[in-house]
């Protein structure tokens, strides 16, 4: 009888045991990411990396907002797998939401570079986030310990790109509710549009607002944008995001917000009387908040769905599925 009892207790345990193995594989995928996932496969990665970008951002700072910007787009989209690098047909790159998108060159390079030293070792997923994280500091911006380990996928996602990628027109509650469906908060995403700081849009992406007479623009402001945008063609002409400091990054692309100066409607709808103007004015007070929140928001950015274990593959090219 005590013999029954002890083997019905053993049994027990084990069932229990192999409940908890059981439940690792279907642990959220970023528990699997780590900072230091290349240090005995290939501990020169990162190194390698910066260097390749640092000179990128050198010979053009404007590339340290592109790639930011590339690394955004690849992760709202089936998640951070390197999908938009791929030249499939179709691909997103070629979609109406990636149109802009740029850096791709600066990517494939760094990927070469690392191929060079570790062949089929680091993932252009991973490359990627790296070269986010490298693209910030080259133009004094906050870092931040990425997470790797990361996997590529073989296909691209062109379908989704204009559903789940955040537009430059969109009001705050749409925007709020885009980055919810990633997982990322009300201030993440305020933080994360602080990236803004940097970088340069085009005329198509805010004739709409410098055009419709909005009460949340300054007037001068636009009067002074119709000059480089004209209601119909220049397209392609570009404005600096922040009209400050466009090439440092720094917190007075909120200032601009407090100003009625947000380039986009997505930039002004952070400072509109809603519930973003508190994240908004805490970072005009506090610039040293608004870069840590950045580099945590990064972090947690670069946590959407990533492939890892064994799914996916290692690109030994970024543009290619091979």
């Amino acid at each position: 009888m005590g013999y029954q009892k002890s083997c019905g207790s053993g049994i027990m345990f084990v069932s229990i045991l192999i409940l908890l193995l059981s439940s690792l594989n279907y642990m959220p995928c970023k528990a699997q990411l780590s900072t230091t996932f290349y240090d005995d496969t290939c501990p020169n990665a990162l190194a390698t990396i910066r260097t390749s970008i640092t000179g990128a951002v050198s010979r053009e700072n404007r590339m340290a907002a592109s790639i930011i910007r590339l690394h955004f787009h690849d992760c709202f989209v089936q998640g951070c797998d390197a999908s938009i690098l791929l030249d499939d047909t179709p691909s997103e790159k070629t979609t109406g939401a990636n149109s802009g998108v740029r850096g791709y060159e600066v990517i494939d390079a760094a990927k070469a570079a690392v191929e060079s030293i570790c062949p089929g070792v680091v993932s252009c997923a991973d490359v990627l986030a790296v070269a986010a994280r490298d693209a910030s500091v080259a133009v004094d911006g906050p870092s931040w310990a990425v997470r790797l380990g990361r996997r590529d996928s073989t296909r691209a996602f062109p379908d989704l790109t204009g559903t789940d990628l955040p537009r430059g027109d969109q009001e705050l509650g749409t925007l709020i509710q885009s980055f919810a469906r990633k997982g990322l908060s009300e201030r993440e995403m305020v933080a994360l549009s602080g990236s803004h700081t940097i970088g340069q849009a085009r005329c198509l992406t805010f004739r709409g607002r410098i055009y419709n007479n909005a009460s949340n623009i300054d007037p001068i402001f636009a009067a002074n944008l119709r000059a480089n945008c004209p209601a119909t063609g220049g397209d392609a002409n570009l404005e600096p995001l922040d009209l400050v400091t466009p090439n440092s990054f720094d917190n007075n692309y909120f200032s601009n917000l407090a100003q009625r100066r947000g380039l986009l409607t997505s930039d002004q709808t952070l400072f509109n009387g809603g519930s973003a103007d508190s994240i908004v004015q805490g970072y005009i007070d506090n610039p040293a908040t608004f870069a840590s929140d950045f580099a945590a928001a990064m972090v947690a950015m670069g946590d959407i769905d990533p492939l890892t274990g064994t799914a996916g593959v290692i690109r030994t090219v970024c543009n290619t599925a091979t």
